[in-house]
């Protein structure tokens, strides 16, 4: 912390330490000033007592009570913040934290963090109270394999445990801005199960759903919970974020709203969208040229580009994806949807298939409750791999959360399994759902097209083909085949011949 910060009435300037009050130099130890210090670059997140005591008596051993007199001695030269709560909030069994109502929201260049709180059971049932906690620290590490946002230990998380609390003062005193939070009923061997995601500025509720079981299986219900609940809460939480973006910080430079601006961009699925998307991206990467995501999300850009066919950006456009991908797996530290999205930057555009089929199925493991994770390791199965593998991976996306967005994988993949398999029927069935998630998603008219050609319904076939042009001007049939990868070719033949019988040309 190298620049001046204001609260309230007061102004403190690090560079001394000092501290004002409307101007007025006010008499503060060097103690109390080092863990005022300590407090304030938290930036309203938790410092711990031994932290604390580190920086206040550096290289001494000391007994705690020092430290609490310091921060009575702090409080009473702060008194009360406008809103009639302390400044400096005691956060039981950890430590301090500033809890300045500033950082009581996400700053617009950070990703956002979460806390699972224990769960709320009825007192005395032993059995409940050890289910709760065991689906809360279940929670818990599920969670923690996104890493597109940060989540509190459950050793803090648990510091509030059969207290009464209220959403926005925990998100303020853990400086995050969501919480899931959840209660369990028991009635005899039945057992109901709430959680919600809430917005830890607002109080509101972002996301609930409620599970019924039988206690016969504790351990299978608690698995069933635990994988439900964290399939459901990423893309709930992202949702919240874009939405956030677009309404509080519209336009903003800072990074992190430049990436969720691109990620909307990318979830449109169109080719001037994508275009718009890796702009924003390039811009981001001016300032964190090493950010794993960012690049990630660069490549698939390009790798989304020559998959389906898409007008080059640039020259040696599969040489810059490679190249932003690899650089992406370098900093990914095991982030389960980066390394996806790298892997099928490997098989599409480099045509590395052992390798990319490796990166995939590694992020598999790392993380099997992401969604385009699962979905990315049914493309790459489908064209490079076990079929019944791919299939098992599309249904996995379905089961999990049917109504998200990257559904569209798991549906055009199923489509097409079912095209190589001859079932056309099922694959028009697939493809019309896809098409419902979204309609501008040129894969899925090529199964529309080419299910409905191999059936002979050549009209609909050719009013499918008409709408593919209209999205995709320059799509032709080896534009669709150098998109895909050719470890395989078998695979993708059936598609094309239904759109060569389409009128589909070379």
């Amino acid at each position: 912390m190298d620049s001046i910060v204001t609260f309230g009435p007061f102004e403190f300037d690090p560079t001394g330490p000092t501290l004002r009050q409307s101007g007025n130099l006010l008499k503060v130890g060097r103690r109390a000033l080092a863990l005022l210090t300590a407090l304030l670059e938290a930036r309203g997140k938790v410092v711990s007592k031994p932290d604390l005591m580190d920086r206040a008596w550096p290289g001494l051993f000391v007994e705690e009570a020092n430290l609490s007199v310091q921060i009575s001695h702090l409080r009473r030269v702060l008194g009360t913040a406008p809103g009639g709560e302390d400044w400096i909030v005691t956060v039981p069994g950890l430590g301090y934290c500033f809890a300045a109502a500033r950082w009581a929201s996400m700053p617009s260049g950070a990703s956002p963090g979460l806390a699972v709180l224990p769960f709320d059971h009825a007192a005395g049932d032993e059995g409940v109270d050890y289910f709760a906690d065991g689906v809360v620290t279940d929670l818990t590490a599920a969670l923690t394999r996104f890493r597109g946002f940060t989540v509190v230990s459950r050793n803090v998380a648990f510091t509030y445990r059969g207290k009464p609390t209220d959403s926005r003062q925990v998100a303020r005193e853990l400086g995050i801005r969501y919480l899931l939070e959840g209660s369990l009923r028991r009635s005899g061997d039945r057992l109901r199960v709430t959680a919600q995601l809430v917005d830890g500025l607002t109080g509101s509720q972002i996301w609930a759903e409620r599970f019924d079981g039988l206690l016969d299986d504790v351990f299978a219900v608690q698995d069933r919970i635990v994988e439900c609940v964290a399939v459901r809460v990423e893309p709930a939480l992202l949702a919240n974020e874009l939405a956030l973006s677009r309404r509080e910080r519209p336009g903003s430079v800072a990074v992190y709203d430049i990436y969720l601006r691109a990620l909307a961009e990318l979830t449109d699925e169109s080719e001037p969208a994508n275009r718009r998307a890796f702009m924003l991206l390039q811009q981001a990467l001016e300032t964190e040229p090493d950010n794993a995501a960012i690049l990630a999300q660069a490549a698939w850009a390009l790798e989304h580009r020559h998959s389906m066919g898409w007008p080059a950006l640039g020259e040696a456009e599969s040489d810059t994806c490679l190249r932003l991908a690899r650089r992406a797996l370098q900093h990914a530290r095991g982030d389960a949807v980066v390394m996806a999205q790298c892997g099928m930057a490997l098989l599409q555009a480099g045509r590395d298939y052992q390798g990319g089929l490796a990166v995939i199925r590694a992020a598999a493991r790392a993380n099997p409750n992401a969604l385009f994770v699962n979905a990315a390791a049914g493309v790459a199965e489908m064209h490079c791999g076990d079929l019944e593998q791919a299939e098992f991976s599309f249904l996995r996306v379905l089961d999990l959360s049917p109504l998200d967005p990257d559904t569209r994988f798991a549906l055009c993949g199923l489509a097409m399994i079912d095209i190589i398999r001859g079932d056309y029927e099922r694959a028009l069935a697939r493809a019309g759902h896809a098409l419902a998630v979204n309609q501008f998603f040129d894969a899925t008219y090529w199964m529309l097209v080419a299910a409905n050609a191999h059936l002979g319904r050549l009209a609909e076939a050719r009013r499918h083909l008409d709408r593919l042009r209209r999205l995709a001007p320059h799509v032709s049939l080896s534009a669709i085949r150098n998109g895909q990868p050719a470890m395989l070719p078998d695979r993708i033949e059936p598609v094309l011949a239904g759109l060569r019988l389409a009128g589909l040309k070379e």
